[in-house]
């Protein structure tokens, strides 16, 4: 199946999310001045439901593509160390290119962390005021209890389940345009990013008293920094469970019949994927080429690994640090800028014909 699958729509968030210079509100005066239904006509790869939500919704679109920036940064931080560094492809509306073709634990967790990105990029600008149909958790109010006794609901709670709500039928929207197993893969990792998010809420408070003895709290829900949700998402990368395709098609059935069933919460694919050592379009493999990789370790950022046994350059640059800091009265730390010499270590290109075999 030809998958500008969600892509498409993340390309949507990329095209709000391209004005990057501009600050926030000249982006809001380039939605207005163009129209929502312009702008949403626009955005490739949208089916109809997704260009009605659009075109309701302009702010709701401004929100998803600056969600946009952090969920691939957050993807290129938690995969920096691999042959696969969730690279991201210039000129392409699908962003990733053709690695997510493949139904692979790659494509798992990007389809994952996007959704999780929307969630958390809606729920925030929900808090901050930013949205017009949503603001803060008009649930949390009066007063509840907790392991540390009664506190009264206060300040402003953010309002998860909005952005669960919204990304869910934003998101999902595309893949129930069609009923096949990459779809129903999609569908699953969507969900599993969307709660990842809600599994971090964590209450946060504020104490009241004479001296600060906590006699009286007010407190709210909070959303955890998006590294946690990250981390966790690259956990269940790790324990991806391949699946197939159940009989009556409404569900999965695990391929490998010694390991245990997935569940909601387990991240699911169809097929293996390619190893990324070599440069291959039809994969969306970048290759390690030119990487950087640690002569000393022995993980996966290590040069045997990284450069899948092609051997490495070495390099020696000149780095400008802080050196013979002294703290200075007051308030103020002097340092001096020294000049050490490093070694970079890169992978090797493959040879010719070896590269050629994978174009």
């Amino acid at each position: 199946m030809e998958d500008t699958h969600k892509l498409g729509t993340r390309h949507g968030k990329l095209n709000f999310g391209q004005a990057q210079r501009r600050t926030y509100r000249d982006r809001i005066l380039y939605i207005g001045a163009l129209g929502a239904r312009v702008i949403c006509d626009n955005i490739p790869g949208l089916v109809n439901k997704q260009r009605q939500l659009c075109q309701r919704h302009p702010d709701i679109m401004q929100a998803i593509g600056e969600g946009t920036k952090e969920w691939i940064r957050e993807c290129q931080h938690q995969f920096r160390h691999h042959r696969w560094n969730c690279s991201t492809l210039d000129r392409d509306h699908t962003v990733f290119g053709r690695v997510l073709l493949r139904s692979s634990r790659e494509a798992a967790f990007v389809y994952a962390i996007s959704s999780a990105g929307v969630v958390y990029a809606l729920t925030r600008a929900c808090s901050q005021g930013e949205l017009k149909t949503c603001n803060c958790d008009p649930h949390k109010r009066g007063r509840a209890s907790d392991e540390r006794g009664e506190f009264d609901w206060g300040g402003c709670s953010d309002n998860i389940n909005y952005g669960i709500k919204f990304a869910k039928a934003f998101i999902d929207a595309k893949e129930r345009t069609v009923r096949d197993a990459r779809a129903l893969m999609n569908l699953h990792n969507n969900r599993c990013g969307r709660t990842a998010v809600k599994r971090f809420m964590k209450l946060e408070c504020k104490c009241h008293g004479v001296s600060g003895s906590c006699t009286l709290r007010t407190c709210w829900m909070a959303m955890s920094d998006f590294r946690k949700t990250g981390d966790y998402l690259r956990r269940k990368y790790n324990g991806a469970i391949e699946v197939t395709m159940n009989q009556d098609g409404t569900g999965f059935t695990v391929a490998n019949k010694d390991f245990r069933k997935a569940t909601k919460n387990d991240l699911v694919y169809f097929e293996n994927s390619p190893d990324y050592c070599l440069q291959d379009k039809s994969a969306g493999s970048l290759g390690t080429a030119g990487r950087v990789c640690n002569k000393t370790s022995r993980g996966t950022d290590g040069c045997e690994v990284m450069c899948c046994g092609r051997g490495y350059d070495t390099t020696r640059v000149k780095q400008i640090t802080k050196c013979e800091c002294k703290f200075k009265w007051c308030c103020a730390v002097e340092c001096k800028d020294c000049e050490e010499a490093v070694d970079i270590h890169t992978c090797k290109a493959p040879k010719r014909a070896e590269w050629l075999d994978q174009t």
